[in-house]
């Protein structure tokens, strides 16, 4: 009998490693041993992702290269604002490097990384922090259903 394959809305549990084009692990679920349980296209992962898991089986342990557009696309300039320092709490550090999580209206928290400083002008770039990376999509499949 031949084992499952990922297909749409399969159960997947697997580790995974995103490893961007400089070396540096940016996620991954070996280091703590707890392997990401999902359904396969419920939104968990990003689609690009998802796309490249579909036909894999239990077992597999793949290293797959993805383009920007493939995992989380390049970086948008309209995702890059100008705020002003008074924009952020008195007691919220503001420098470089800095994610900083802040309240959409409707109640949602975005994530957006100062990327500079100047004077009372501080900019924010929310596009998401993997963005405009080649990456290297490692991963272990351990069971489909």
């Amino acid at each position: 009998m031949s084992e499952k394959t990922i297909q749409p809305n399969s159960k997947v549990v697997m580790h995974y490693r995103i490893i961007l084009e400089d070396g540096t692990v940016a996620d991954s679920t070996w280091e703590d041993n707890e392997p990401i349980a999902f359904v396969h296209g419920d939104g968990t992962l990003a689609p690009g992702l998802e796309e490249v898991l579909i036909g894999l089986q239990p077992g597999a342990r793949e290293s797959i290269p993805l383009a920007p557009e493939q995992g989380f696309g390049h970086k948008d300039t309209e995702n890059i604002h100008t705020l002003s320092r008074s924009d952020f709490g008195e007691d919220t550090p503001v420098a470089p490097g800095l994610v900083i999580g802040f309240t959409l209206p409707n109640g949602q928290e975005l994530p957006g990384m100062i990327i500079e400083v100047e004077g009372d002008q501080v900019l924010v770039d929310f596009n998401h922090p993997f963005s405009g990376h080649q990456l290297s999509f490692e991963v272990e499949i351990l069971s489909v259903e």
